[in-house]
């Protein structure tokens, strides 16, 4: 157990969640970096300390981080335009690295994922590349996680009585687990073997985007029917129809459809354990 205060840049987000609780089931003091600290407090309860403002506000930053011993980042930029991207995925972490650094902070971790890179098909990936590279140079020591498709994101797909599969999407996914992702991320602040480290994330078992589907929905939401659309003819849906809401998803299925999976996981079972969590386990535990 540790008493040590953690900084969670983005715990109110659907991945941050189930780091900042478990941050505190291991008995962290957890602080809470939030634009609306009222809605966070409703939302995640009055065990987190608030600190209210954006990613861009280096007062409120410091602010935050003042006493703190590590910092969690994990931002999304979902459907946003590249400049919107970069201002938070790079400038944003980066403003956090910094500031980290001048307040000595212990240790940095950040959710990146499997696709960064320098040249990666999607902004919101060139982005988070940028920011890898900001955290690396700023001096803390770090561990950037680059897990590969969240179990979470299955629920997304179902539309009214269609769970939609975006493209064809034949690769298997090791599907991870946001609490086995949690897990990872508590474990590495006090982990020294997970310092300055970049670790792929993979779950136990591969399957395809279409069969997690059929999986999820007879068992979470039966009576769902799993189609494929083209991605052709969704993005002339969400030009149309969608003010390009789905814009970054649409470019994230058609770089996955492509490359399919990528990273080797070991390192990071053999330094912070692997995640057990099984598709049909999660889906026993949505269903309950």
């Amino acid at each position: 157990m540790s008493s040590e205060t953690v900084l969670v840049v983005g715990g109110t987000g659907e991945l941050g969640r189930p780091v900042a609780r478990q941050l505190l089931a291991d008995g962290y003091v957890v602080r809470l970096l939030t634009r609306n600290a009222r809605r966070a407090r409703a939302l995640m309860g009055p065990e987190f300390e608030y600190f209210a403002g954006d990613i861009g506000d280096s007062a409120a930053i410091e602010q935050a981080l003042h006493g703190c011993a590590d910092v969690h980042i994990s931002l999304r930029g979902g459907s946003s335009g590249p400049e919107e991207l970069d201002r938070v995925e790079h400038r944003g972490t980066a403003r956090v690295a910094e500031l980290a650094a001048r307040q000595g902070v212990s240790r940095l971790t950040y959710l990146s994922g499997m696709l960064v890179s320098e040249d990666a098909e999607i902004p919101g990936d060139r982005a988070k590349f940028r920011a890898e590279r900001a955290i690396q140079r700023s001096g803390v020591p770090y561990t950037i996680f680059k897990p590969t498709y969240f179990m979470e994101t299955l629920p997304r797909h179902v539309q009214g009585k269609l769970a939609i599969v975006l493209g064809r999407q034949p690769h298997p996914l090791h599907m991870v687990a946001a609490n086995d992702f949690a897990r990872m991320v508590s474990g590495a602040f006090r982990t020294p073997e997970a310092a300055n480290r970049s670790f792929f994330v993979h779950g136990p078992e591969a399957i395809t985007i279409p069969d997690a589907l059929r999986l999820y929905c007879s068992l979470v939401e039966p009576g769902k029917r799993v189609v494929s659309m083209p991605l052709w003819f969704m993005r002339v849906v969400d030009t149309l129809f969608m003010r390009r809401r789905l814009r970054g998803t649409l470019q994230l299925m058609r770089a996955m459809q492509r490359v399919g999976e990528r990273g080797d996981s070991s390192a990071a079972d053999v330094v912070l354990g692997a995640p057990t969590t099984t598709l049909r386990q999660w889906c026993g535990q949505r269903a309950l």
